[in-house]
């Protein structure tokens, strides 16, 4: 067991359930804000508990995560002005607004963990303020922005009445963007027990992939958002050639994206680490790790784009089976598996398994898809 514990070691549980993505789907704010409130003062604890047994990390991470838990109504808020000024094409708004959060959270992050400036040296608690004051400013940001350039949405409560039509389309689109998000959550939360057999620096690997592969998906990620709208579109405007030019030139540009990042985990995988201050320990099992794991991104590209297309088809619910394929029936039960071997090093093959799995998937339900709405249009 390892003797030296840092924020990174804290952020490897703390992150790998963060970036399941919790906050993609539609639902009562106010509810969802009391259910945090709640788990931040009664749950955070127990959580790190189940997953560690190093009171550090335990410590660590029931106090970050009580602090963005309890205060997490700026994350709420935030997401819903974006999301409105996506809705009427304003994305460069909603990008700055992100942005906005994001450096404040990047500039007050050495501020308050190591004390500079005159402000205490407040170590996890610090980084924890840091990313809800961030969070913050992010929603005062999107709000000023969307009540200042957003003129075709106006927000009022004024005669406001629920619909339960209305409330049904939310929902089909909703639950299972919901459900894929919990879905990534219980995954990291297992992958955090299998891998915590091994050792704590295991986990922590884990934790500093999940960083590092943000940055080669998230422009994915957001060209997925993008092409969603102009997939919906193009559909009720009966032009199924523009919708498989979107698909194909959409995949061709995410594969590319997704070859590079490949290399570099292939090529330079001791540079990322080193980032992270990896110790010999952790570059012994984060190379392999970062080497195997980047084979699934040469598939993972395409997954991303194509299951797009299935929600802006009005199929999440084709997506959402993909998800629970991919990461509860194939990988979780591979990483299991492959972890009775007792070599660490085997556990990542079950990410390019799974992705392996996921494309022969969503590549029948694409051609079931395409017979049943696509070529219809050609007509």
């Amino acid at each position: 067991m390892d003797s030296n514990y840092s924020l990174s070691d804290i952020a490897a549980v703390t992150d790998g359930n963060r970036n399941g993505g919790m906050f993609g789907g539609n639902g009562d704010w106010g509810a969802w804000i009391i259910l945090f409130l709640l788990f931040g003062l009664f749950g955070s604890k127990p959580y790190y508990a189940m997953q560690s047994n190093v009171a550090d990390i335990v410590e660590g991470g029931a106090i970050y995560t009580t602090l963005c838990c309890c205060l997490t109504a700026g994350i709420f808020f935030e997401i819903l002005f974006e999301r409105m000024l996506q809705a009427t094409g304003k994305t460069k708004l909603s990008m700055v607004a992100q942005m906005t959060g994001a450096i404040i959270n990047i500039i007050m992050d050495p501020i308050l963990i190591f004390g500079l400036l005159g402000f205490p040296a407040m170590g996890v608690a610090g980084a924890a303020i840091a990313t809800v004051f961030g969070q913050f400013c992010g929603a005062i940001t999107a709000m000023v922005l969307h009540l200042k350039y957003n003129k075709e949405i106006h927000l009022s409560f004024k005669g406001f009445r629920p619909n339960g039509h209305v409330i049904g389309i939310i929902l089909g689109v909703g639950v299972p963007s919901i459900i894929m998000a919990s879905i990534g959550s219980v995954m990291t939360y297992s992958m955090n027990r299998i891998l915590n057999g091994f050792t704590s620096t295991a986990v922590a690997v884990f934790g500093i992939y999940f960083k590092l592969q943000s940055f080669i998906f998230m422009p994915v990620f957001g060209m997925n958002n993008a092409i969603v709208p102009i997939i919906a579109y193009n559909y009720g405007a009966r032009h199924p050639d523009r919708m498989k030019k979107t698909i194909k030139l959409a995949c061709a540009v995410a594969m590319t994206i997704m070859f590079c990042g490949f290399l570099l985990m292939q090529f330079i995988p001791h540079v990322f680490l080193g980032f992270f201050d990896a110790s010999a320990d952790m570059l012994s099992i984060g190379v392999p790790a970062l080497r195997t794991i980047s084979i699934s991104f040469l598939a993972a590209g395409a997954c991303i784009i194509i299951g797009s297309s299935f929600q802006a088809l009005g199929k999440g619910v084709y997506s959402m089976c993909v998800s629970i394929a991919r990461q509860l029936v194939v990988l979780l039960p591979a990483a299991y598996l492959l972890s009775l071997s007792g070599n660490v090093n085997l556990v990542w093959l079950a990410y390019p398994i799974a992705e392996i799995a996921s494309i022969i998937i969503i590549l029948l339900l694409y051609a079931r898809i395409y017979k049943k709405k696509i070529r219809p249009l050609f007509d």
